[in-house]
């Protein structure tokens, strides 16, 4: 046998040979995790317009007070000329996206979707969606889309991708992108960080990590601070003036 075949037999697993197996995808998953990791840094180095992110439920029900209220606010950042980005499903997701659409300008209503077992299908309003398998790969997603997160009200998944947001910032995994929180129950979380976190006897967090979130009650707060952030954005869009 030439030294070649010598080669290519020794590269070669058994299906039979379980161990070797769970070695070649052990050492494989491994390789795949470095080339997601490395391609994560990318970044666009322009984008076309400011791109907003809503979380928030995805039970609330069209005609709702809230429902109303997101699908305003949504609709302000595009008039602005933002886009937006939600997770593409019912409820306030909807909602989000329907007020994007209802400003009348295309290509600005964007569905980040991941798979669930118990959920409908992208909302009408979603004019470009991404379908993803895991949590994980869809946050990477909306922290490579979004420039600013806005979450509003909304139950455990929408607490989860907060939090996560918020932790990427803690450990500056993502910089400079605000995190908005919207409406009265963000207040009492932010509160419970803050006295659970900080007690001096064990502190767990750092004061300015507390600090990450900015809490709001209304629509209109939100609709303000987005402006500032969206007119400041487009400032730092403008070519710096020759001499």
């Amino acid at each position: 046998m030439s030294s070649v075949s010598n080669d290519v037999a020794q590269r070669t697993v058994s299906l039979a040979d379980e161990e070797a197996v769970k070695q070649v995808l052990a050492t494989t998953m491994v390789s795949l995790w470095q080339a997601v990791n490395t391609l994560t840094r990318l970044r666009p180095s322009r984008r076309d317009r400011y791109r907003v992110a809503i979380f928030g439920s995805a039970r609330a029900q069209p005609g709702t007070p809230v429902y109303e209220e997101v699908k305003r606010a949504a609709a302000a950042f595009t008039a602005m000329g933002c886009d937006i980005v939600t997770g593409g499903g019912p409820g306030l997701m909807q909602a989000a996206n329907e007020g994007a659409a209802s400003a009348g300008l295309e290509g600005r209503s964007f569905g980040i979707r991941v798979e669930l077992p118990f959920e409908q299908d992208v909302n009408p309003f979603v004019e470009h969606a991404f379908e993803h398998g895991t949590f994980f790969t869809r946050l990477q997603h909306f922290v490579i889309a979004s420039d600013a997160f806005v979450v509003v009200p909304g139950g455990i998944g929408t607490v989860l991708e907060t939090l996560m947001i918020w932790q990427l910032l803690q450990v500056r995994h993502v910089d400079n992108v605000p995190l908005i929180l919207v409406g009265n129950m963000w207040k009492g979380l932010v509160e419970w960080t803050a006295e659970s976190m900080l007690d001096p006897r064990m502190p767990l967090a750092s004061p300015q990590d507390i600090h990450i979130p900015q809490c709001l009650e209304t629509a209109d707060e939100a609709i303000a601070v987005v402006r500032g952030l969206h007119e400041q954005w487009l400032r730092g869009r403008e070519p710096a003036p020759t001499s």
